[in-house]
């Protein structure tokens, strides 16, 4: 697959302190060139994983592209230990998250839940040709704790909050269906806390910030540690279970 096409694998930049189980580990990172996507692939690619990178901005990967997702997708070569997702706007393009009702306009919601909650859906229907049916598989999709609607205490932010709480309940139903053939597979919705990127600067506000680095090496942390029974679940980047 090396070198045959835009959505080629990076060379593994091999670190003094690889572990030799990671020397044989296949990651797909899509949302490679956002501060989280690209944070995590680039610490997989230290410790010696073979890191395939897909983004909007590098690759012309559009989520919400049906056809250019399966393209993309299809012409993958081979089975990945870890598919990690990190796509997701909080707002249309030149818009912001809702304070109020009133604010609510269907066309930016169609942009939110078509970048956060179809995109990912679009990828998801891969999944199974991108797992091996014989050993440990995660898929780790990005979402947020705004999306859980138990922990919904002061409202507003409508179109993100929805978009995060139906990509969760597709996350959830996928695990169902990928479990029936993939024994061995984790499907799970990760928050990966409030990260400092482009992505969260605006809206940071009071909450404390991790730099994207850190968040990587928490997310991928958790993920190494996951088991098969805890599949279809909702996590925060400490591996604290998040309320649906």
């Amino acid at each position: 697959m090396k070198g045959e096409h835009w959505w080629k694998a990076s060379e593994p930049a091999l670190a003094h302190c690889v572990m030799t189980d990671d020397l044989n580990k296949r990651a797909l990172v899509i949302g490679a060139s956002g501060g989280i996507g690209s944070a995590v692939a680039g610490s997989l690619e230290g410790r010696g994983w073979d890191v395939v990178r897909l983004s909007r901005r590098e690759h012309r990967f559009d989520v919400t592209d049906p056809n250019r997702v399966a393209e993309a997708l299809e012409g993958l070569q081979g089975t990945f230990d870890l598919i990690f997702v990190a796509v997701g706007i909080l707002a249309a393009p030149d818009g912001a998250p809702e304070k109020s009702l009133d604010a609510i306009e269907a066309e930016s919601m169609q942009q939110v839940f078509a970048v956060n909650t179809i995109g990912p859906a679009l990828i998801l229907r891969h999944a199974a040709d991108l797992l091996s049916r014989d050993r440990r598989g995660v898929i780790a999709t990005l979402s947020a704790r705004v999306g859980s609607i138990g922990d919904n205490k002061i409202g507003g932010w409508y179109s993100y909050r929805a978009s995060k709480a139906a990509l969760n309940q597709i996350v959830h139903g996928a695990a169902i269906e990928l479990g029936r053939t993939h024994k061995q597979a984790i499907c799970v919705a990760l928050h990966p806390g409030t990260v400092e990127t482009p992505f969260t600067a605006k809206y940071a506000g009071r909450h404390k910030t991790v730099p994207a680095v850190e968040a990587a090496k928490n997310l991928i942390a958790l993920v190494e540690g996951l088991t098969p029974d805890q599949t279809g679940k909702f996590f925060d980047y400490a591996g604290k279970e998040i309320v649906w």
